[in-house]
């Protein structure tokens, strides 16, 4: 569980070019496996990570609507691409370039999730950001119960605006 008392700080740590960090959860989003180097920038060790929620990584500045868009996605089956800031145990911050994908056994069935993170581009990020940050306004001005339709509103003026579908939008940025 992450602590209650973690407050974020401005420290980031830069992932490098090469690293990937991959993790799985079971169908609720709770950690099956973490590798190494998730353990390196999240602070974190393998014990007090699985069987804990994904969400332990979230980062108070991400817009919950890009999470309840990463959710939509990969439970209708399909690959979720996007720039994420992750918070690390000590209060700082990792920013990634996400790919998540549902994992199915033999028959076809949903087991959980696969999530891969690389290095992402410094010009996307500072545009996520930009984004985010709007998004993240629009949510705490609608309050709890509308926070996730403002936070879509905001993206989906950006995608009107940029002429893109969100894979397409992303892979812009």
């Amino acid at each position: 569980m992450k602590p209650r008392d973690l407050i974020p700080t401005q420290r980031e740590k830069p992932m490098r070019e090469g690293d990937y960090i991959v993790s799985t959860t079971d169908l609720d989003g709770r950690i099956t496996s973490a590798n190494p180097v998730l353990l390196e920038f999240s602070g974190y060790s393998e014990a007090e990570l699985i069987g804990v929620q994904h969400n332990i990584l979230r980062h108070p500045d991400m817009p919950r609507a890009v999470f309840r868009l990463a959710w939509d996605t990969i439970r209708h089956g399909e690959d979720f691409h996007g720039y994420i800031k992750n918070l690390a145990k000590d209060g700082g911050h990792y920013w990634v370039f996400a790919h998540i994908r549902p994992e199915y056994d033999a028959n076809g069935e949903p087991t959980g999730y696969r999530s891969v993170r690389r290095c992402p581009r410094r010009d996307a990020v500072n545009k996520a950001a930009a984004l985010y940050a709007n998004m993240l306004a629009a949510e705490q001005a609608a309050g709890p119960r509308d926070a996730i339709d403002a936070g879509m509103a905001v993206l989906r003026a950006a995608l009107a605006e940029s002429g893109l579908g969100y894979e397409e939008f992303v892979a812009a940025l």
